[in-house]
């Protein structure tokens, strides 16, 4: 699935997505393209893209290549997704410890399209963070481990 979606392999393209894209959802994929759990995010992804057109820009970065915003994001477990609006992190309250990414595939094209839609009023509100729409029932659970406190 992922010859769906633009692919971004050097940290520059990543730098120059971030800083261009305006007024617009930035969507960036974290994870590998063998990976199953990436490949099934990857199909939602590739399948709500034209859905969210007015809203939404939607690029793969593949961990392996961009090790630096893997470390700056601490991306541990895979897929991992986050969000950009206007070259600003967007954080959103998953009801978990992290705010800054949301970890795992999403159930349904639906529950991927209500996520951005918060983020894009919200960010066109001028927020930086906001509430995950989402039953909490459907977000995937996992432990965070805390290297080196």
């Amino acid at each position: 699935m992922s010859f769906l979606l633009p692919t971004l392999s050097t940290k520059k393209e990543v730098d120059d997505v971030i800083k261009k894209t305006e007024d617009l959802v930035l969507v960036l994929r974290f994870g590998r393209s063998t990976d199953s759990s990436c490949l099934q995010l990857d199909d939602i992804l590739s399948k709500a893209a034209p859905d969210l057109a007015n809203m939404a820009v939607i690029y793969l970065v593949d961990i392996d290549q961009v090790p630096v915003y893997t470390q700056y994001f601490d991306i541990s477990l895979i897929p991992s997704t986050i969000f950009f609006f206007n070259a600003q992190h967007m954080k959103v309250d998953w009801g978990s410890p992290d705010h800054t990414k949301f970890v795992g595939s999403f159930k349904t094209k639906q529950h991927l399209i209500d996520v951005i839609e918060v983020i894009f009023r919200g960010a066109m509100k001028g927020k930086v963070m906001v509430t995950s729409p989402l039953d909490p029932r459907d977000i995937p659970k996992y432990q965070l481990i805390y290297k080196d406190i």
